[in-house]
């Protein structure tokens, strides 16, 4: 009898012990949850954080490169009231130049790094003659084989008949494609429809990150058809026959104090592809940088001038894929 007591006893004593066991598990188990549950939401808040900050100076760039595209606005209605005197002004009341050097604007929360472009000094893809885009494409880096596949299929897109000229193609070769459509037969609206065009391409138009691409010097705006000397980028100046660097470097040096009013005064006689006439239409590239950080956000708009100080918006895109870097302008002075 006593044995059976003592056994019972005993028992009692390993199911009150296998009890304490398994609660013990189960809250060991809880314990694991709830630890996961708060990692889990400590690792969600954290997410959450850094995403709102980083939307925050996303927005903030773009505010600083709106700021500074209202700035380059300021600067060309600044330039058109004072360019034939920039000599006589002060140091920090110089008139901008308007062949696409950056300048850095410095503001309370960041910096711009503003660039403004005369569309007279670039190369328009419906008027200029096609030697000097040929040109144009071939110092960026294209190869021969591809600028006359390129040029050949601009000649035929823009041009009304579906005549094909040597290297280029017409409405057969686009609606054969995966998702066909017609070559257009007309004048490019914007310089992104050259991305329709055979042959052209995101690296080509864009550039690579670090070179600049062929937008940077084309435009669909300079009605002449003619380089302006004034206002033509380096890139631009090469792509002109009979040019060379020694030339194009003593324009760019010359008219950095004064512009140009004479052919001759620089060494040039054939005038067939040159103007020295500032138009009324301009480009600005803006990046807002926040800090010292190497990436911004860029804007490129086109604007024409009207009367009264008022401007007429012909493009804008934000974001967009701009040749200006995150580089003070001392660090461009330098270049």
């Amino acid at each position: 009898m006593k044995t059976l007591q003592q056994t019972n006893k005993l028992k009692t004593v390993n199911d009150t012990g296998s009890q304490r066991g398994v609660a013990l598990l189960m809250v060991l188990w809880v314990l694991t949850i709830l630890t996961v549950i708060v990692f889990s939401f400590s690792y969600m808040a954290r997410t959450e954080t850094e995403g709102a900050l980083s939307f925050r100076y996303g927005i903030e760039k773009q505010f600083l490169a709106e700021a500074g595209i209202e700035r380059g606005i300021m600067e060309i209605f600044y330039r058109q009231a004072n360019k034939n005197q920039n000599i006589l002004l002060e140091e920090d009341m110089d008139v901008w130049s308007v062949d696409g050097t950056p300048r850095e604007i410095k503001m309370e929360n960041g910096r711009a790094m503003v660039g403004i472009t005369d569309e007279s000094g670039k190369v328009d893809i419906n008027r200029t003659p096609d030697v000097i885009l040929r040109n144009l494409l071939g110092n960026l880096g294209v190869e021969i084989d591809e600028v006359d596949v390129i040029v050949d299929s601009m000649l035929d897109w823009r041009d009304p008949d579906d005549l094909v000229h040597l290297n280029g193609v017409e409405s057969s070769y686009y609606m054969s494609l995966p998702n066909p459509y017609e070559a257009k037969n007309a004048d490019f609206d914007t310089l992104e429809e050259l991305l329709l065009v055979k042959g052209m391409t995101r690296e080509i138009l864009y550039g690579d990150g670090e070179k600049g691409g062929l937008i940077d010097y084309i435009t669909v705006y300079n009605t002449s058809g003619r380089i302006n000397l004034n206002a033509a980028p380096r890139e631009v100046l090469m792509a002109v026959p009979g040019m060379t660097g020694e030339i194009a470097d003593n324009i760019i040096m010359t008219r950095e104090n004064t512009p140009i009013t004479n052919l001759q005064e620089i060494g040039i006689t054939n005038s067939q592809f040159l103007t020295l006439g500032e138009s009324r239409t301009y480009t600005l590239e803006s990046s807002g940088f926040k800090g010292e950080e190497k990436s911004g956000y860029s804007i490129r708009a086109t604007v024409s001038l009207m009367g009264n100080n008022k401007v007429n918006y012909l493009y804008y895109k934000s974001p967009a894929e701009v040749k200006a870097e995150a580089k003070t302008e001392e660090e461009v002075k330098t270049e």
